[in-house]
C-alpha cells in the first residue's frame, strides 16, 4: 500500500476545505484593477474600512446586511497566499489621518488583503445550517496594466507590433514617438543581436511609455511589466520592442530567423513574456478570480481632450477581450470559478456637482456597451457605478450673475488652496468631434476632504452600493 506523506494529506485537507467554501458561498476572490490614476489605493481602503469600521454608522442605507441589522462584525485576518504581497492598509490609513490628509501612495504591483465579516443569515441555505456566518473576502489589487497584457496572450509578434505601430503613428502619441520610430525603421532586423542596442531601444520605449500614462493621460500601455517591472527591472526579458514596419522585410526570411538575429530575439522575447509573465498571471491569479471591479478615471480625459477620450475608448473595448467569463453556478464554482459579476466604477464622482452624477453613469454606460453586450449574452451581473470612494469636496449652492448655481468646494491637491467652482457638464453621450470645440473642462486634483478618524468611517458616495453589488448576495 502506498503511504501518504503528510504534506499530501494536508493538501487534501485544504482542497476539500476550499470545496466546501465554494459550495456553501462564504468565500469570494474579488479583483480590483483600475486605468491609469482611477484611485485604486483609495477605493480598496475605503472598501475595507467601511466594512471594519462600521459601528459608526456611516451611511452605508443601500448595503441591505447592514440596513436590515444582519451584519455582526468584519475584521481583516491574515491572507492564504504567503507570497504574494500585502496590501498596506495600515499606511493608507496613516496618510489619510494626518493634518492636512494625503493619499495613500499608490501600489505599485500586486498586492492582497483578506477580510472575514460574520453575518445573520437571512434567506439562503446557510439560514438553516447556522445562526452566525462567515464570509471570506480575498481581495487581490493589480495594475490595470497587466489586464491590458492579457489579449497579447492570442497574438504574434507581428501582430502585436503592427497594433503597437497604429498607436505610436497616431495623435498624440506620435510627437513624442517621432525619434523612437525612426530609430527602429533604421534598425537591420537580420543583424547580429546586439543586446546593448536592444537594451537601449528598451529603456527609450519604457520612457515612451511613462510619459504616454504620465504626462498624457493615457491608458492604453503595452506591455504592462514595462512600466512596473518589478523584480523583473533590467531582466532581458522586457527589453524588446515593437518592429516598424513589417511589410517592408521579406517574411519568409523571417520566419527562419532565429534569435542570434536581432528581430528574432526580439521574437524570442516576446514570446517569453507572453509565457512567463502574462500567462503565469493569469494562471496564478486572474483565472482564480470571480468578482471583478474596474475602476476608471472618465474625468480626467475629459479635460485632456478628443486624443486622451478615445484612448479611453479603446482600452476599455480592449479590456472586452481580457476576461474569461462564465455563470458561477453551484457546480461551476466546485470545480471552476469563474468571474461572474463586473462592475465598472467611475471614480472620483465628487470632482463634479451632484446633477452631474447621471451624466457620469450615462457615459460610463456607453464607454463599456461592448463589453455589456458580450458578457450579458453569457448571464454575467454586470453594474455601473459613479463613485467617491474618499471625499474630497462638498457640494453646495454659489451666486453667479444673479443666479444660484451648483458647485463644489475642496482643496487643490497642488497646495492645500481652498477652491470653489462650477467644473463643468460632464457630457451625457460620447462626445462627437463638434463637442470638443465647444466644451471645456476643468475638472482639477483634490486633496481628501477630512483627516480620516479611528472612530468614523470614511466620508464616500455610494460605497454601500459597491458592497451591495458585490457581495450582498453572499450575506443573504
Amino acid at each position: 500500500m502506498a503511504i501518504i506523506n503528510n504534506e499530501h494529506i494536508e493538501q487534501l485537507k485544504s482542497k476539500a476545505n476550499k470545496l466546501a467554501k465554494r459550495a456553501l458561498d462564504q468565500h469570494i476572490n474579488l479583483a480590483v484593477t483600475g486605468l491609469s490614476r482611477s484611485g485604486k489605493t483609495a477605493f480598496i481602503t475605503s472598501f475595507v474600512n467601511q466594512l471594519v469600521a462600521e459601528s459608526s454608522q456611516s451611511d452605508m442605507s443601500y448595503f441591505k446586511a447592514i440596513n436590515h441589522g444582519r451584519f455582526i462584525a468584519a475584521k481583516r485576518v491574515p491572507q492564504k497566499d504567503l507570497h504574494v504581497p500585502r496590501f498596506d492598509y495600515e499606511s493608507a490609513m496613516r496618510a489619510l489621518s494626518q493634518t492636512p490628509p494625503a493619499w495613500p501612495e499608490p501600489t505599485k504591483g500586486i498586492t492582497q488583503l483578506r477580510l472575514s465579516v460574520k453575518f445573520e443569515p437571512d434567506s439562503s441555505i446557510l439560514k438553516y445550517a447556522t445562526d452566525t456566518a462567515t464570509l471570506n473576502i480575498d481581495i487581490t489589487d493589480y495594475p490595470g496594466e497587466w489586464l491590458l497584457d492579457l489579449p497579447m496572450l492570442n497574438q504574434t509578434y507581428e501582430e502585436w507590433s503592427e497594433a503597437m505601430q497604429v498607436l505610436l503613428e497616431s495623435s498624440p502619441r506620435h510627437e513624442f514617438a517621432k525619434s523612437f520610430i525612426e530609430k527602429v525603421k533604421q534598425l537591420d532586423p537580420f543583424a547580429p543581436t546586439d543586446e546593448n542596442a536592444l537594451a537601449e531601444l528598451a529603456s527609450e520605449y519604457t520612457a515612451l511609455l511613462h510619459i504616454f500614462r504620465e504626462k498624457l493621460g493615457l491608458s492604453l500601455i503595452q506591455p504592462g511589466r514595462f512600466i512596473l517591472p518589478g523584480e523583473l527591472e533590467n531582466a532581458p526579458i522586457l527589453q524588446f520592442v515593437p518592429f516598424i514596419n513589417f511589410s517592408d522585410i521579406a517574411f519568409e526570411r523571417y520566419q527562419k530567423s532565429n534569435d542570434e538575429t536581432m528581430i528574432g530575439m526580439m521574437r524570442a522575447r516576446f514570446l517569453e513574456y507572453k509565457e512567463r509573465v502574462v500567462k503565469q498571471f493569469y494562471k496564478k491569479h486572474f483565472a482564480h478570480f470571480d468578482r471583478q471591479v474596474i475602476l476608471a478615471d472618465c474625468l480626467t480625459p475629459l479635460n485632456q481632450g478628443v486624443d486622451s477620450f478615445k484612448d479611453l475608448q479603446q482600452t476599455l473595448a480592449l479590456i472586452s477581450q481580457s476576461f474569461s467569463y462564465g455563470k458561477s453556478n453551484f457546480l461551476s464554482r466546485l470545480f471552476s470559478p469563474k468571474i461572474d459579476k463586473l462592475l465598472f466604477v467611475a471614480t472620483k464622482s465628487d470632482h463634479t456637482t451632484p446633477e452631474q452624477h447621471s451624466n457620469l453613469v450615462s457615459l460610463l454606460n456607453q464607454l463599456v456597451q461592448p463589453i455589456r453586450q458580450q458578457v450579458s449574452f453569457e448571464n454575467i451581473q454586470i453594474d455601473t457605478l459613479a463613485i467617491a470612494s474618499i471625499k474630497a469636496t462638498k457640494a453646495g449652492k454659489s451666486s453667479y450673475r444673479g443666479e444660484d448655481i451648483s458647485v463644489i468646494q475642496g482643496c487643490k491637491l497642488a497646495d492645500n488652496s481652498t477652491i470653489t467652482l462650477f467644473p463643468g457638464e460632464v457630457p451625457a453621450e460620447l462626445p462627437n468631434e463638434n463637442y470638443w470645440q465647444k466644451n471645456h473642462f476643468n475638472f482639477i486634483a483634490f486633496s481628501p476632504l477630512h483627516s480620516a478618524s479611528e472612530v468614523k468611517a470614511l466620508p464616500h458616495l455610494r460605497m454601500d452600493q459597491v458592497l451591495e453589488f458585490l457581495i450582498g448576495d453572499k450575506m443573504s
